[in-house]
């Protein structure tokens, strides 16, 4: 622990770097004034000069990048031009609504998917099991967009059971989390087939099942115990993607969360506040996936932390 927690930490701060870094550059390679976008089409190349200067927008680009290292070093993630508030400001208060999403989806996928993969496993090569991967592959082809317009469309408009917008409601957290849900459900669902099928033929379940173990134990704790860490793995990473902001259902729904923020942060050229937002999920994401690997020894004993990665 003493020897494999700073190593692991010392990465994930350094992948953090990396993207931020990564990203302080495209977003000034793209195309696109902020000066123009802060100010309004009908502004003066004077006002424009002033608002560049302003901002700092009219130094080198490795004088920004310095001053940019200068505030993330102190913690001040700089103002948004948008919002003229903190940046780190205006992306925490979203944030509560993107992780509320992220856990609702999660914990809905989880609750489908696994059951649904452990039936999988149990009726391999049947023609039930071939129906409902079928089910499963249509789910993991549909595109985000085209999920959410079908579900707004049969259970906003023509049956008016869920809001269409917003997070008003604890309803209106329904259509979004399903959404969401679909995709994971049919990644997931097959995951879990696959290690219960391998787990399912292997000899340890067949001496456990020659001295009368019965069959909701082999598949619950025998089998299940030795697929909990991929599975786990697989939800976990699938939650720390959901904390990046999953930006086309967002938008779809006009979520108030990360996501939705982004994209208006990239339609006015808002450095700042995107490069807070990059910062603040990635940190996130690196947190979880440090958790999913500090508990590792938890799910299967014979894990060493040392080598959890590649367990």
């Amino acid at each position: 622990m003493l020897t494999y927690l700073p190593k692991r930490i010392g990465q994930g701060l350094l992948t953090v770097f990396l993207t931020v870094s990564t990203v302080f550059l495209l977003i000034r390679m793209a195309p696109g004034d902020p000066a123009a976008a802060f100010a309004g089409p009908l502004a003066t190349n004077e006002q424009l000069a002033a608002v560049r200067e302003q901002f700092g927008l009219d130094k080198p680009l490795l004088a920004q990048y310095w001053i940019f290292l200068q505030q993330l070093v102190t913690g001040n993630l700089g103002t948004s031009y948008s919002f003229q508030a903190p940046a780190a400001q205006v992306v925490l208060e979203r944030l509560p609504y993107t992780l509320t999403l992220a856990t609702a989806a999660i914990v809905l996928a989880a609750v489908i998917a696994i059951p649904l993969g452990v039936w999988m496993a149990r009726r391999t090569n049947t023609g039930k099991e071939l129906g409902v991967n079928m089910l499963t592959i249509t789910g993991q082809s549909m595109p985000d967009f085209w999920t959410g317009i079908m579900l707004l469309t049969g259970f906003s408009v023509l049956l008016p059971i869920f809001p269409s917008s917003g997070f008003a409601t604890w309803s209106g957290l329904a259509l979004p989390a399903i959404t969401i849900a679909i995709l994971q459900v049919a990644l997931v669902s097959r995951m879990v087939r696959r290690e219960m099928t391998a787990n399912f033929s292997a000899p340890y379940l067949t001496v456990a099942r020659s001295r009368g173990v019965s069959e909701s134990l082999l598949t619950w704790r025998y089998a299940m115990g030795n697929a909990a860490i991929p599975v786990f793995t697989a939800l976990g990473t699938r939650f720390a993607a959901m904390l990046n902001g999953v930006v086309v259902v967002e938008v779809v729904f006009a979520w108030p969360g990360v996501g939705s923020l982004i994209v208006r942060a990239l339609e006015t050229r808002d450095y700042p506040l995107i490069q807070a937002a990059v910062l603040i999920t990635a940190l996130l994401a690196v947190g979880v996936q440090l958790l999913i690997d500090l508990a590792y020894p938890l799910l299967d004993p014979r894990v060493r932390l040392g080598k959890a990665a590649t367990a």
